[in-house]
């Protein structure tokens, strides 16, 4: 680890010996993949990741618990269901508070003001003044509907 580890890969780490002391087996499984997909990118790009660089790898992860939950759900496989919710329930912990509706309008609305947005073709604009603001605090995909929206109006 380098000298200025990001403070979230050093709470993931400690959260990992406490499941290996606690004997929990589900929840230190679901760390390891947390802190292997952390080394993986670290490795293949060569640098230390910041916090912000793990909330995108969380994001990513928790993106698709979701998707396989839904799958599940669908297909009446209320097994593989539960070990999706489990395994969402302890990626979420590392994650930054979710934004409400509320705050995701308003992030909007600053974000279309300050890229000067005034049609669809600003959309680029607004996601890329907005992405560093809201990443791993909303739904991107939810929010680029509502930014898509706005722009529309």
């Amino acid at each position: 680890m380098p000298a200025e580890a990001s403070p979230l890969k050093v709470t993931i780490q400690d959260s990992i010996k406490d499941a290996m002391r606690a004997k929990d087996k589900e929840r230190l499984a679901v760390l390891r993949q947390i802190s292997a997909a952390i080394k993986q990118v670290e490795v293949d790009n060569r640098v230390d990741l910041s916090d912000d660089d793990i909330v995108v790898i969380l994001t990513k992860m928790s993106k698709q618990r979701r998707e396989a939950l839904e799958q599940y759900e669908n297909a009446s496989r209320a097994d593989l269901a539960d070990i999706e919710k489990a395994e969402l329930a302890v990626i979420e912990e590392f994650m930054p508070e979710q934004l409400s509706e509320e705050e995701v309008a308003q992030e909007i609305q600053t974000a279309i003001e300050e890229a000067d947005a005034s049609s669809i073709k600003d959309m680029g604009a607004v996601m890329n003044v907005l992405r560093p603001k809201i990443q791993g605090r909303a739904d991107m995909a939810a929010v680029s509907g509502k930014v898509k929206s706005a722009l529309s109006n």
